[in-house]
C-alpha cells in the first residue's frame, strides 16, 4: 500500500493522478473477449444499472453499430455503441480506490446533487461507488470504473463482511449487545391508497457485535439493508451519533484520513476475487 500522505502532502483530498493500472489477467470478471448482454456491457462501463440500460434500450435510446438496440440483444466489445448519444467504452484499466468518505457527501453519480462523491472526489477518469455509505456516515467505501466486481461485493448471498465503528445517545449493556447480535425485526413505512402503515421488512442476519465504552460498539454485518445499523439501534432503544464503517471484507479503512482515498493494491484485489 502506498503512503497517501507523503505522496499527496498538503492535497486536502489526494487527487492522485497516477492510476492503479490492474491489468485484466487478475480480474477475469472484467474481460470482454466474447459477445456479452448490452445491459451488462452498460453496466461494466459504468454508464448505468443493467436495469437502467434495460430502460434506456427500451426507450430507444442506445445504438449498436448504428441501429437501435433491442432489449436482451448481446454484443462484441468491439462494436460502436451509444447511448443518448454518446460512445461508450469499457476502460483497459480496471481502477479500484479506497476512500474515506466524510459525513454529508451524498453517494450518488448524479452531478445535480449537491456534495456528491464524484465530484468531491474529482477523478480523473470515470469512477462511480460500489454501493452506498448514507449522508450522516462517513468511512469507508470503495470506487470502481467497471461494474463486474460490483454485485461480487454486494451480492448478499456472498455474505460478505462489512464492519463499523458506533457510538450511540445512552449507556449499552449486554442485553442491547445480545439483542444487536442474535437479529433485529426491522419494518419499514409505505404508504398505500393514501394510508401510510408499517410493513415488515426483514430480521437482520445474526451478526458480531462488541461493546468498545459505555455508549460505543464495533458491529459485524453481512448485509446492507437500508440504513440498517440506525434502524436496528432504534429498535434496541437507542439512537445512533456516529457511524463510521472501518472494514468491507478485506479492504480496511487504516489511517486513511476524511476526504483522502487511495489505491487498492494488487495483492488486495487477488484477496478480494478469491
Amino acid at each position: 500500500m502506498k503512503n497517501v500522505e507523503k505522496e499527496n502532502s498538503g492535497t486536502k483530498n489526494m487527487k492522485q493522478e497516477n492510476t492503479m493500472a490492474v491489468k485484466k489477467e487478475i480480474v477475469p470478471e472484467y474481460n470482454c473477449t466474447n459477445q456479452i448482454r448490452l445491459n451488462k456491457y452498460l453496466s461494466d462501463a459504468g454508464v448505468c444499472s443493467r436495469r437502467q440500460a434495460d430502460r434506456l434500450i427500451e426507450e430507444g435510446k442506445v445504438v449498436v453499430n448504428g441501429k437501435t438496440a433491442m432489449t436482451g440483444m448481446k454484443i462484441d466489445c468491439s462494436w460502436e455503441i451509444l447511448c443518448e448519444g454518446k460512445p461508450v467504452k469499457t476502460e483497459d484499466e480496471f481502477i479500484l480506490l479506497a476512500f474515506h468518505k466524510p459525513r454529508g457527501i451524498e453517494c450518488t453519480t448524479n452531478s445535480k446533487v449537491k456534495n456528491n462523491i464524484v465530484d468531491y472526489i474529482g477523478y480523473k477518469k470515470r469512477i462511480y461507488p460500489i454501493g452506498r455509505l448514507d449522508k450522516d456516515s462517513e468511512g469507508l467505501i470503495l470506487m470502481t470504473n467497471h461494474g463486474a466486481i460490483v454485485n461480487k461485493i454486494l451480492k448478499a448471498s456472498n455474505y460478505h463482511e462489512k464492519e463499523y465503528e458506533v457510538t450511540v445517545d445512552r449507556k449499552i449493556n449486554n442485553t442491547f449487545i445480545k439483542k444487536m447480535s442474535d437479529g433485529v425485526k426491522i419494518s419499514k413505512v409505505e404508504k398505500k391508497n393514501g394510508i401510510r402503515q408499517v410493513v415488515f421488512e426483514a430480521v437482520t442476519r445474526k451478526c458480531k457485535v462488541i461493546k468498545t465504552s459505555d455508549c460505543s460498539f464495533r458491529i459485524t454485518i453481512t448485509q446492507g439493508l437500508n440504513r440498517q445499523i440506525r434502524r436496528m439501534c432504534e429498535v434496541c432503544g437507542v439512537k445512533v451519533i456516529t457511524l463510521k464503517r472501518i472494514r468491507i471484507m478485506n479492504i480496511h479503512l487504516g489511517n486513511l484520513k476524511s476526504g483522502e482515498y487511495r489505491e487498492i493494491t494488487r495483492e488486495e484485489i487477488e484477496e478480494l476475487l478469491k
